[in-house]
């Protein structure tokens, strides 16, 4: 299982560095999305290949419209998500 953590990512903040910490604990594999990354027209073409997705800490985002389309992505297509 794979999971998209939709944020973007900065290494000086703790709780990006908590949710790294809290999902390889916990033995999910897991890779962090750019909210710019997610086309808002398009959003399966990036997050289609996770089992589930994670919207990160740390607003505000690069593309707001990035992670409102990875929450509207995962509620219309029943893929399990984690808001933060």
């Amino acid at each position: 299982m794979r999971i998209g953590v939709v944020g973007d990512y900065d290494p000086g903040n703790e709780t990006h560095l908590g949710t790294d910490a809290g999902l390889a604990h916990a033995g999910i594999e897991f890779e962090w999305v750019p909210t710019d990354d997610v086309p808002p027209s398009e959003p399966e073409w990036r997050l289609g290949g996770y089992a589930g997705v994670f919207i990160a800490p740390g607003s505000p985002y690069r593309s707001m419209e990035g992670a409102l389309a990875a929450v509207r992505y995962a509620r219309e297509r029943g893929v399990p998500l984690v808001g933060t």
